[in-house]
């Protein structure tokens, strides 16, 4: 493959920090709020999408050195670390589906990187 390894970290960087921000949100989301105003309108949401944005501006940023057809691939291991963040902050159970969806996803990511 023909690419810097460095836009490839930059599209990871910003799949990670996508991540965090979709914690932030689902944090919010399970606390009550007076109104809907400030359900929607507290610093934690606030921030969070600015993180969005911040990864929307990597993604830019990374496509330049990257091939299209590998973000999507490196963009897949968002689910690695969703899972891994609802485990442990939300203490979401792994069940063997979750086990055998994660592990096709490496193994995916593996293979295009070694052969794609």
């Amino acid at each position: 493959m023909n690419f810097s390894i460095s836009y490839a970290l930059i599209v990871l960087l910003g799949v990670f920090i996508s991540a965090i921000s979709q914690v932030m949100l689902k944090k919010s989301a399970v606390k009550k709020y007076d109104s809907r105003i400030k359900e929607y309108l507290n610093p934690l949401v606030i921030f969070a999408y600015f993180i969005f944005f911040i990864a929307t501006l990597l993604s830019i940023i990374a496509y330049k050195g990257i091939p299209l057809s590998m973000g999507p691939v490196l963009e897949a291991t968002s689910y690695i670390y969703v899972t891994f963040f609802g485990v442990k902050i939300f203490k979401e159970k792994m069940n063997r589906k979750k086990i055998i969806a994660l592990i096709l996803i490496i193994v995916g990511i593996v293979i295009y990187s070694l052969f794609g």
